[in-house]
């Protein structure tokens, strides 16, 4: 039994409608292979792992053991939402290889590949299954639209760039990988943040409330480039049949299920989600806004990466949001990197998952307040407001 029912719009636009009980698909299991040849270690408490050096991707894909490998890798990303490999020798080829199997390893779709983005360069050395990150190709858009907000929108908060890839398309990306080649010698960090940990982060009376929505996530951006004539977008397949068109518009749930992990997920993020389509304009941006702010406001949810060159991150999109650092003076540095970028299933909300706190016995941060009050109270023998 599927999980959604999928309708098609007026607009031509896929909707996702949730079922209230759903066929639970049971979460995969590490074998822990991984963990006899290599060491890692957490970065924060909730998201990012950091391997130590020794670690090749290379040596993974061509290793007689590479399916028990990379399940134990996709799983490992899904649950810690980012992992990083340093220093790794590897061609883009290998790059796009490793992440198009961890998407298998971890039961993808056969008809979901590799992402063309839609504004790739098809004539680049990489080919169009890679998406460039690069300094210059920053200042160009920033010389049509302006910097410091959304291709135009003057703002001084950063926290606008967080995003998960390509939420626009009916089959977003689950596993991303980029590598850097060209590091500015100061700053160009990139932040990831959970997106288990946000979810956990609300009431369960609004868990409840936000797992029967929808919402609109649009790549206007894009949208923008074409209509300035610096981009035409790619009319696809932009790598699963599901992803075509010029319109670069999906309906996802808010609530997103991770197939891998069973952990639930907040589904919306500052650059591609537009409105929530079961609420008014007014009450939409409103809870956009917190969730956002919970997202971006937290930075006990977040982990920053300071890239060297050659170094990896490979992340999950399904349950993270990332962001770049653009603090480095790029009339001095140049930071170039290309990202490849699989794509998974259709996004869908399982009523009988759990939370990534509920499924590992973690207790919520409420729960965890009231303790630390209590310890406190202990100690000066005073009440605090959550005691009274």
């Amino acid at each position: 039994m599927s999980p959604i029912e999928v309708q098609e719009l007026a607009s031509g636009v896929t909707a996702v409608s949730l079922k209230e009980n759903v066929l639970r698909v049971q979460p995969l299991q590490r074998n822990h292979f991984l963990d006899t040849l290599y060491k890692y270690s957490k970065v924060q408490p909730h998201i990012g792992t950091e391997f130590e050096k020794g670690i090749q991707i290379r040596d993974i894909l061509n290793s007689p053991d590479s399916e028990k490998l990379l399940l134990d890798l996709a799983v490992l990303i899904a649950e810690r939402n980012v992992v990083f490999l340093r220093d790794q020798d590897v061609t883009f080829q290998e790059q796009k290889q490793f992440v198009d199997r961890l998407g298998r390893a971890a039961g993808k779709p056969a008809t979901s590949g590799l992402h063309t983005h839609p504004i790739t360069d098809q004539s680049s050395e990489f080919g169009e299954k890679a998406f460039v990150i690069s300094s210059e190709l920053n200042k160009k858009f920033e010389s049509a639209y302006g910097s410091g907000g959304t291709y135009g929108t003057k703002s001084e908060l950063h926290a606008w760039q967080w995003h998960s890839d390509v939420t626009f398309e009916p089959i977003p990306s689950d596993y991303a990988a980029l590598k850097i080649r060209e590091a500015p010698a100061e700053g160009g960090d990139t932040l990831w943040a959970s997106a288990y940990e946000v979810y956990d982060r609300l009431s369960p009376a609004f868990q409840k409330f936000l797992e029967g929505l929808t919402a609109t996530h649009v790549g206007e951006g894009f949208l923008n480039l074409q209509r300035a004539g610096i981009a035409t977008i790619n009319p696809g397949p932009r790598g699963a049949p599901e992803d075509v068109g010029t319109n670069l518009t999906a309906v996802h749930p808010v609530i997103r299920t991770n197939p891998v992990t069973g952990w639930k997920g907040v589904f919306a993020n500052k650059i591609f989600t537009k409105r929530i389509n079961e609420l008014s304009k007014d009450e939409s941006d409103f809870v956009l806004e917190h969730l956002f702010q919970l997202a971006t406001l937290n930075h006990d949810l977040h982990v920053r990466f300071r890239w060297n060159k050659n170094d990896v991150a490979v992340w999950d999109n399904r349950s993270s949001f990332h962001a770049a650092t653009a603090d480095f003076d790029a009339e001095v540095y140049t930071r170039l990197g290309e990202r490849a970028a699989s794509l998974g299933e259709r996004p869908y909300f399982d009523a009988n998952s759990k939370s990534r706190r509920e499924a590992l016995g973690i207790a919520p941060p409420v729960a965890r307040r009231a303790h630390l009050a209590a310890l406190a109270a202990a100690v000066t023998g005073s009440k605090s407001e959550e005691q009274k």
